[in-house]
């Protein structure tokens, strides 16, 4: 039986819930897998849609006690991302979805740290063309955030448009990035 273990990890935008999953041989035959990763208001509905693709009973509320090396890499890896030594990450993960959200999904993990694309573009690159709304609709299914950076899809005119975490927080997360110049102070006015 799948055993999925969580932890609260601390980030300077807020706390993420990751969640992992171990010895379930036929979806993580190499050990444990990162299966999700957060933000506070997500978290129920990624638990009950975790437990329904696993087709398990409803994980614990209670954080899983004892040690877990994927949720410790996650959790170091994230660490360094926001203290700007980490451009990529290396934790195993598994993504739980339809075949057209993998391939998003996986499209997602080929955008460079610092760039962004459009939604049209993302539909494109994973061969549906005229599919920028569908092509939104799995990016904003993803449940690992930031490692499988959704945060990085923005509007085609430029605008951020939509965030799972909320749009300051995927503000911050490109600004961290420098695919965003941090947001004045005051506006600049004709006088």
């Amino acid at each position: 039986m799948p055993v999925l273990r969580t932890r609260v990890l601390s980030t300077p935008l807020e706390p993420l819930t990751a969640i992992s999953l171990d010895a379930d041989p036929l979806r993580a035959p190499a050990g444990a897998v990162l299966v999700c990763l957060e933000f506070g208001h997500r978290v129920s509905g990624a638990q009950g849609e975790l437990s329904r693709l696993l087709e398990t009973p409803d994980p614990p509320d209670e954080v899983a006690p004892g040690v877990c090396p994927v949720l410790d890499a996650a959790e170091a890896q994230l660490g360094e991302y926001f203290a700007g030594a980490r451009r990529a990450f290396e934790v195993p993960m598994l993504t739980l979805g339809t075949e057209f959200q993998r391939r998003v999904w996986g499209e997602l993990g080929r955008i460079p740290f610092g760039a962004t694309i459009s939604y049209g573009r993302l539909a494109e690159r994973v061969g549906s063309p005229g599919g920028a709304r569908a092509a939104g609709g799995a990016n904003g299914a993803n449940r690992i955030a930031i490692l499988i950076p959704c945060h990085r899809v923005i509007d085609a005119d430029g605008a951020l448009h939509g965030y799972g975490g909320g749009l300051a927080h995927k503000r911050r997360l490109l600004e961290i990035e420098g695919a965003l110049h941090p947001a004045p102070l005051f506006e600049a006015t004709d006088r």
